[in-house]
């Protein structure tokens, strides 16, 4: 697991499984701690309130998210959130039993309508490798978030975004003090543009055009699998998913698949694109 800095109130996560991104949010933190010649963060007092958004996957990672969020001067989090259904976003409740999880309430729907399916789809991944976790998974309460809307974190807001056509729910969340923004599972440098079994072809593409728009007015980037991504790269990656999508729905198996994303695994999610559409 290896932990990045984008911002004082930002840290990034990223699981050496899947390379899934955790993102810890801080806000509402003592201007003090912000002024030329203050300890490191690290070093601060803990203060400001905390959200978790999405989890890593392996069981050593998330038993070590408490300490890393005492060590780098973060208060233990008040709220989880998971920016879309998928049980690799979901884990953060086994890090932190019995603290909410804020979901979209389209996720919300999901999670209601398909009940135990984040579930099974962890013990079947975790049976193919042979990962043991000492407990399963429980996801608890979970709170439905109006999107598009806010969120509030101490005296500042998050803002919440829709996105669907990967899955059919989700959300982008926007940290404008810090400008970063986290998309979930779209824009990955590492990920062909996938559909799972209730995505949608033009749902994704007005997704990536709502996305464009946020890209514009933040720094960084940060997809559910993959290495952060500074404006430009985010843009870059975003017309390449765009014409790989565009080419999909016109030429089917024939579509050009994007630069850098054409190995084994990418073909074959590729064919299951095609599949799906019709």
């Amino acid at each position: 697991m290896r932990a990045v800095s984008l911002h004082r109130d930002v840290l990034v996560v990223t699981s050496a499984l899947l390379q899934v991104n955790c993102v810890i949010v801080r806000g509402g933190v003592e201007q003090g701690a912000a002024l030329a010649g203050a300890p490191p963060v690290a070093e601060a007092p803990v203060n400001g309130e905390t959200f978790v958004i999405d989890s890593p996957v392996l069981p050593d990672e998330l038993d070590s998210l408490p300490a890393l969020l005492e060590q780098a001067g973060f208060a233990a989090p008040s709220g989880l959130l998971a920016t879309h259904g998928d049980w690799d976003h979901l884990l953060a409740p086994m890090a932190f039993p019995g603290v909410a999880l804020g979901c979209a309430e389209s996720t919300a729907e999901r999670l209601r309508d398909s009940p135990g399916e984040p579930q099974r789809a962890l013990r079947a991944f975790d049976e193919e490798l042979l990962i043991g976790r000492q407990r399963p998974l429980a996801l608890g309460s979970v709170q439905p978030l109006p999107v598009p809307g806010y969120c509030a974190i101490a005296d500042q807001e998050i803002e919440l975004h829709p996105t669907q056509g990967h899955t059919s729910d989700g959300m982008a969340i926007v940290v404008p003090w810090a400008r970063v923004l986290i998309v979930g599972d779209y824009l990955s440098p590492v990920e062909l543009p996938t559909l799972d079994d209730a995505g949608d072809l033009a749902s994704y593409l007005a997704t990536l055009d709502r996305l464009q728009a946020l890209i514009a007015v933040v720094d960084h980037v940060v997809p559910g699998h993959g290495p952060v991504l500074e404006r430009d790269r985010a843009l870059a990656a975003l017309e390449g998913d765009r014409a790989y999508l565009t080419a999909l729905g016109k030429l089917g198996q024939q579509a050009e698949l994007p630069p850098g994303r054409k190995a084994a695994g990418d073909r074959r999610a590729h064919t299951q694109n095609v599949e799906r559409l019709r």
